[in-house]
């Protein structure tokens, strides 16, 4: 590019401009074109392009309750945890399952379901409470991998539950996790019984149904039969998995 004392010659400038006015064009071409690709009809319509096997959801569901029961009664197989296994999965993954859960120390969803390396996608956050990046997640999880079911799980006494119950100021942002919860909470108020159990339950159920709500992807699978969402609670003191939805 020539320069006269230090400036751009015009008629590069004049270049310069028509590149510029080119990329921005290109620009807003490709963003459109992602727009496109992100449409919800188009994702629904494409489903399942990378999983050449998908697992219909009973049979997902099946699977994982008959993995807990092995876990219950100390008959884990720890299968699909081998060298072999792993430089599989490297070249490519399909969970059969996608698991929400609590990121609570004592319910890791691979050990209690007795699973290994690539069978499940897990997302785990305080409290199973779904967020926009949650969904976000399961999305990918569901349109791109092909898992046909979703299972929220919550567990006995959970600490984010109890502190959504307390209603109390917390600091930092520990107060988003419980202001997701708190919907659920007031539906358990007027009930007798264990109010904190009980609003454990509540909780599980109140997610499933945001699930559906923040996303028109998922709900749109959900009616056409190609995926289900279902609520699960995990017992801390026997390790049972009971579905609750």
């Amino acid at each position: 590019m020539s320069r006269i004392n230090g400036f751009v010659g015009r008629r590069h400038l004049l270049k310069l401009a028509g590149m510029v006015g080119f990329g921005i064009a290109t620009s807003f071409s490709l963003l459109w074109d992602t727009q496109e690709a992100l449409n919800p009809q188009t994702v629904v319509a494409d489903a399942y392009p990378v999983n050449p096997n998908p697992v219909i959801p009973d049979v997902a569901l099946r699977r994982l309750l008959d993995g807990n029961k092995r876990f219950v009664q100390q008959k884990s197989q720890h299968s699909d945890e081998s060298l072999e296994r792993l430089r599989l999965v490297a070249k490519g993954q399909y969970p059969f399952a996608s698991i929400l859960g609590c990121s609570d120390s004592r319910v890791p969803a691979e050990i209690v379901f007795d699973q290994g390396l690539g069978n499940l996608f897990v997302v785990r956050v305080a409290g199973n409470v779904v967020s926009d990046l949650v969904t976000g997640s399961l999305e990918y999880s569901t349109t791109v991998l092909g898992c046909q079911l979703i299972l929220i799980l919550g567990h006995t006494r959970c600490g984010a539950v109890a502190q959504a119950m307390k209603n109390e100021p917390l600091p930092g942002k520990i107060g988003f996790v419980v202001e997701g919860i708190k919907p659920a909470v007031q539906r358990v108020k007027l009930t007798t019984g264990d109010i904190q159990e009980d609003a454990v339950l509540a909780n599980i159920q109140y997610q499933v149904q945001e699930l559906t709500k923040k996303s028109t992807i998922l709900a749109k699978l959900v009616s056409v039969g190609k995926l289900k969402i279902i609520g699960a609670i995990y017992d801390l003191d026997t390790g049972k998995v009971t579905v609750i939805t």
